[in-house]
């Protein structure tokens, strides 16, 4: 009985040190969640205006630009997926993985080509444990990830959709993130960036309607020239944001859950170890009334 009520007590005082952790990692989230939920909302207006433009610019001109093109000369897709630095997080990095392995099962089914392009260090783990070839990844900075690092990665995906076929072009990208509903809802979505496909702005004017009349200076493919490549970062920068904040809001949430494991678990040693506590005072109590009774007769 004294061994059982060791390993209880041992067993309670791990559990007392794991809850003090969730319990500090869930204040942690919840303390940057805030700052989260800020950036994406201050990116919002921005990103609204140059889909604007953008969808001006694309819709009364009749320019041919590369970013819009469909390319035919290569097979190749650009798959760029969002996980997080650290775990502790639920299923977050999981569900985007996940979709992300959804994503890829259909492009190699139509034949087509993947090249990974990976951002968090649980993404880089998963397709390095699997003997998966990686094109290039970031990490780092998966909860708060700053402008710098999404015009790098923008950049770089941009170059790749740019160059020729036997340099390594692609013909698409996808990029794979979680979207941030609110405090319990984030939801794994696949968007393709690349060719552009301006799905929200300015809408096209009906048949019946008299078109707008727009100028462009100095003319419209220096206009798309400087939007485009503008709009893929900004974008690319919003995912990151969004993927963010739903890493922060699904640690938060998963850090609660496990301090309130933690103390059923607790309170469950806690009960086990009375139990055995009980059971060596009674038995000690036996053994005395036995031994008195032995002496008395």
């Amino acid at each position: 009985m004294a061994g059982q009520q060791r390993v209880y007590r041992q067993r309670i005082r791990s559990t007392q040190s794991l809850k003090k952790i969730f319990r500090a990692m869930e204040l942690i989230a919840a303390s940057r969640i805030g700052k989260a939920r800020a950036r994406v909302t201050a990116s919002t207006p921005y990103a609204r205006a140059l889909t604007r433009a953008v969808s001006a610019v694309a819709t009364h001109s009749d320019i041919a630009h590369p970013l819009t093109t469909e390319r035919r000369d290569t097979n190749r897709v650009a798959v760029l997926v969002a996980t997080s630095d650290r775990g502790m997080a639920g299923a977050y990095s999981a569900s985007a993985i996940r979709e992300a392995e959804k994503l890829v099962d259909q492009l190699v089914a139509e034949g087509k080509e993947v090249v990974l392009f990976l951002t968090g260090r649980r993404a880089v783990s998963y397709y390095t444990f699997r003997g998966r070839e990686i094109a290039q990844s970031w990490v780092g900075q998966s909860d708060a990830p700053t402008y710098d690092v999404a015009e790098d990665i923008a950049d770089t995906l941009l170059a790749r959709f740019l160059a020729p076929s036997d340099e390594g072009g692609v013909a698409e990208l996808h990029i794979v993130f979680t979207q941030f509903v609110n405090m319990v809802t984030q939801v794994p979505r696949v968007i393709r960036m690349l060719p552009l496909e301006v799905v929200e702005g300015v809408a096209p004017a009906s048949k019946a309607e008299a078109l707008p009349l727009y100028d462009f200076e100095p003319s419209p493919e220096d206009v798309l020239d400087a939007l485009l490549p503008r709009y893929v970062r900004s974008r690319i920068y919003s995912c990151l944001l969004q993927a963010g904040a739903s890493e922060l809001a699904a640690r938060q949430r998963a850090m609660h859950t496990a301090t309130e494991n933690a103390e059923d678990l607790i309170r469950d040693y806690t009960r086990l170890a009375n139990q055995a506590r009980q059971a060596e005072i009674t038995q000690e109590i036996s053994e005395i009334v036995s031994g008195a009774d032995a002496l008395a007769s």
